[in-house]
């Protein structure tokens, strides 16, 4: 009875001890050193990607930011600030979802088919705000330059980058919108493309958040 009891006791105590050294080797130890080769190698991308203008965080690199004009009384939708340039369509979760605002709760794919006729009208009618924005005096936008991102949202919904091309396509609204010259703002644009990674993975992109940055900072010196 005594043995059953002391080897009782001792296993007891052996799997306390194992609990207490995983629990601090991969609950303290192990984290720490994570954190710290992340802080010491790659601070930004441990801190979250932020970007800061004006001496505060404004946002994410990797999380894309709604450019809206206040609420009217009665309206449901906002409608675009057209003095900066536009993100991808913020359709992630569909017309219903708290995400279509970029708001940071759910974020992912409307999952609708190819051919669903939700999914061809939401095109067609981001294709026609598209033409319809961005066609300025002496500039129309032809429907063939409309790329594909201009009408599509991405696969999270919350796309922080744009292709050069539809940044492109924005530039002579926003020099209009903001009394600049239009070669300041294609200037602008060229400057913050981004070409492949490693020159061949992904595509070519433009950070939207970093490119209105630069554009509020060019507004102010003029």
């Amino acid at each position: 009875m005594n043995n059953s009891v002391t080897n009782t006791a001792r296993l007891l105590g052996a799997g306390l001890r194992a609990l207490l050294v995983l629990t601090l080797v991969t609950g303290v130890i192990y984290p720490l050193v994570v954190t710290g080769i992340a802080q010491g190698l790659f601070p930004g991308r441990a801190n979250g990607s932020e970007i800061k203008a004006d001496g505060k965080v404004v946002g994410s690199s990797l999380i894309g930011q709604a450019y809206n004009l206040p609420l009217k009384r009665g309206q449901e939708t906002p409608e675009p600030d057209l003095k900066w340039f536009q993100g991808r369509p913020q359709n992630g979760l569909g017309a219903n979802s708290v995400n279509t605002q970029y708001k940071l709760i759910l974020s992912g794919a409307t999952n609708l088919a190819a051919d669903s006729k939700v999914l061809v009208q939401q095109v067609k009618d981001a294709k026609a705000a598209v033409i319809k924005d961005n066609s300025v005096p002496g500039y129309t936008v032809k429907p063939s330059a409309v790329p594909a991102d201009a009408v599509t949202s991405s696969g999270s919904g919350l796309d922080p980058n744009i292709s050069p091309a539809y940044a492109d396509l924005q530039v002579h609204r926003v020099a209009e919108k903001n009394n600049l010259p239009l070669a300041q703002v294609q200037k602008l644009v060229d400057e913050h493309t981004d070409g492949r990674t490693l020159g061949f993975m992904g595509e070519p992109r433009v950070n939207v958040l970093e490119l209105n940055i630069a554009l509020k900072d060019l507004a102010a010196r003029k």
